[in-house]
């Protein structure tokens, strides 16, 4: 070895979050991506859920620091035990002497009121578990948002303490209670599943009386349920890259304040279980229908027309009196959508998401893209990778 040079210092992190449910796992890709091209760190990790306090496998470890989700006491008093550096991944707020980095749940919150709000419907209900901090919080912004519309939030809370049998009997209960049509923010997507099944059981019809939106997008639970459901996606990429950041910042001896580091959500993706459209007139809400459903298929002002029987200047007045946008515009703010989604969820290339869409151009779609969100789509495709985006 050259003299004056020296070995890297190795760092030794344990990670203490759970690998069962997409929201974590996305953090893991955060953590990941932070150290490609900044070799220094050896991981330690152990298998275990969301709430579970068994943390034995750090018996005996010495390390450097500790990214956790302190969702519970127990787990609190073992990172303090360990006496390093430490980065809290949860809102719970059970070790304030830790910075904290999380998802943004004020925004979700609000998010989610106007997404059902958008959709013409004036009820509004959650469900969630109160043995974890952010699904209070979500419910506490949620109840707040609902009231500047100028109602009240109906809520349900999973009881951690009852089977599985008796959540779904009262959870069947509630909705069938609840005024309708309504729209139901679930805390997270698992939550979102078991609404589904209860209005099956209900038989409520989802999205017509029942409404779902989850949190998290676990893009494979969404698609398995029945019908699919909407999702907030979080950016959970961001939030896992920063809480490394800041951990392997203070493990180098930077002092950071024990504050709490809030990252906003990237999008809505709807689905099939909020693809509802409440609105008085059963014309414009038939267009509205036939608009989502001919989003990748080109869809004119002319067929719309066609398929509800009325004039352009018959069907603008009363989109514009309902919606406040024109037939035309609705149809833009739809189309657009669809590009954001393949944008976001695939790789394709702009010709393979024109040719999809039945854009004639790429060219054109770009265009039109950029108009319509003031970006052009490669732009709001990198933008989008950390950032919030909402079209």
């Amino acid at each position: 070895m050259a003299s004056g040079s020296r070995v890297p210092t190795t760092r030794h992190v344990a990670l203490l979050v759970e690998t069962s449910n997409a929201y974590a796992r996305g953090l893991l890709v955060g953590v990941r991506r932070y150290l490609t091209g900044r070799p220094g760190w050896s991981i330690y990790i152990g298998e275990h859920s969301r709430q579970d306090t068994d943390l034995s496998w750090l018996e005996g470890w010495r390390g450097d620091g500790v990214l956790a989700r302190i969702e519970n006491e127990e787990t609190a008093l073992q990172v303090r035990r360990l006496g390093v550096p430490a980065v809290d991944l949860s809102s719970a707020g059970l070790a304030p002497e830790f910075p904290c980095v999380e998802t943004d749940d004020e925004t979700i919150a609000r998010w989610a009121v106007d997404h059902f709000a958008e959709r013409g419907l004036e009820n509004f209900a959650f469900c969630g578990d109160s043995r974890f901090g952010w699904s209070v919080k979500r419910q506490a912004r949620f109840a707040e948002h609902v009231r500047e519309q100028g109602g009240e939030a109906h809520v349900f809370e999973l009881s951690a303490s009852s089977t599985a049998a008796d959540n779904r009997r009262s959870l069947v209960e509630w909705l069938r209670e609840l005024p309708k049509p309504v729209g139901v923010l679930a805390c997270y997507d698992i939550a979102g599943q078991e609404l589904l099944e209860a209005c099956k059981v209900a038989e409520l019809a989802v999205p017509d009386a029942v409404a779902i939106l989850g949190v998290d997008n676990d893009d494979l639970l969404c698609n398995l349920t029945s019908p699919p459901m909407s999702s907030i996606q979080p950016d959970t990429t961001r939030t896992g890259y920063l809480a490394a950041q800041l951990l392997d910042e203070m493990m180098a001896g930077v002092a950071h304040e024990p504050r709490l580091h809030l990252i906003p959500p990237l999008r809505i993706v709807p689905r099939q279980s909020s693809d509802i459209f409440s609105v008085d007139d059963p014309l414009v809400a038939k267009a509205l229908r036939f608009i989502r459903d001919g989003a990748a298929d080109a869809v004119t002002v002319d067929a719309v027309m066609r398929h509800v029987g009325l004039s352009r200047r018959s069907l603008d007045y009363r989109f514009v009196a309902l919606l406040g946008r024109t037939v035309h515009d609705e149809i833009v703010r739809v189309r657009m959508g669809r590009v954001a989604e393949l944008l976001l969820q695939t790789d394709w290339t702009l010709p393979q998401i024109a040719e999809r869409l039945g854009f004639s151009h790429s060219e054109y779609m770009g265009v039109a893209f950029r108009k319509h969100t003031g970006k052009a789509p490669g732009e709001f495709r990198r933008a989008n990778r950390g950032q919030v985006s909402r079209v």
